[in-house]
């Protein structure tokens, strides 16, 4: 499927200060990865550089090439990737119902303004990825009157039908060509939502959809994740095998206390 991500000799600056240091990565398109580490540690603004959000320092040797290409038009990017961030909705959204809010996707808008035009085409994939996400019965639902979980899923949706675009247009169903990003997708769920959230993104990978999850909570790696990249300090300290990193010694020097761990049904769990 070819490669989705190479950063070498990567530094970001936020302000005065530098938040990551020669940052070295490469991600293959259709690979599942958990990028780990504790608040603080630069996961947020390295999703941010590889939606081209954060521009890195123009240093000697630095380099990043997105689905090959050093340069994008950030509309045209935006119809290869599916970003979801920790926030929940903005208040245009609101008062949108559900899969008008997936719509919303093919424009990056907020909400489904006057002057856009939806297709025909546009709503059958809208109605396609409500389904991939179990969130049909959300269909005509505001916004605003759902759950946090229900929340999470509608903007699921609208990531992925804003990344298949192009593949919509060309009548293909494209979900095994996109790569999702999602930054702490399991903030502000309970219990229930969460597994339910867990259990949604694992049907996407098993369907061949790329997902890159940024995470500080253990139990959001999916046993389809087998690769887990470690940061500590806006640098990478560790990037390998899921069996190899996530372990009691591995953990407890990532977060500086002392960490148990244990695994079950190829979900691991950290106290």
């Amino acid at each position: 499927m070819g490669t989705f991500l190479e950063l070498e000799r990567v530094n970001v600056a936020r302000g005065d200060a530098v938040v990551l240091h020669d940052i070295n990565l490469r991600v293959e398109a259709g690979e599942h990865i958990a990028i780990l580490g504790p608040n603080g540690s630069g996961k947020s603004t390295l999703i941010k550089t590889m939606t081209c959000e954060c521009y890195p320092l123009a240093l000697e040797g630095m380099r990043v090439r997105i689905f090959g290409r050093e340069r994008w038009d950030l509309t045209e990017l935006k119809r290869r990737l599916g970003v979801v961030s920790a926030e929940l909705p903005g208040r245009p959204a609101l008062k949108t119902t559900g899969r008008d809010a997936v719509l919303t996707g093919f424009f990056s808008s907020s909400t489904l303004w006057p002057n856009l035009t939806v297709t025909d085409a546009m709503r059958a994939r809208a109605e396609e990825v409500l389904e991939l996400v179990g969130a049909v019965e959300l269909a005509e639902k505001l916004v605003g009157e759902m759950s946090a979980g229900e929340q999470r899923r509608v903007m699921i949706g609208r990531a992925l039908v804003g990344s298949g675009a192009a593949a919509a247009a060309g009548g293909e169903s494209g979900f095994a060509e996109q790569m999702l990003l999602l930054d702490e997708p399991s903030n502000a769920l309970d219990l229930a939502a969460q597994q339910g959230l867990r259990a949604m993104l694992r049907g996407l990978a098993r369907q061949g959809t790329g997902i890159l999850l940024i995470t500080h909570h253990i139990a959001d790696i999916l046993p389809e994740i087998e690769r887990v990249i470690l940061m500590r300090e806006g640098r990478i300290v560790g990037d390998g095998p899921k069996l190899e990193l996530l372990t009691a010694p591995v953990l407890s020097g990532l977060f500086g206390v002392e960490v148990t761990v244990a695994e079950r049904d190829g979900f691991f769990h950290a106290w």
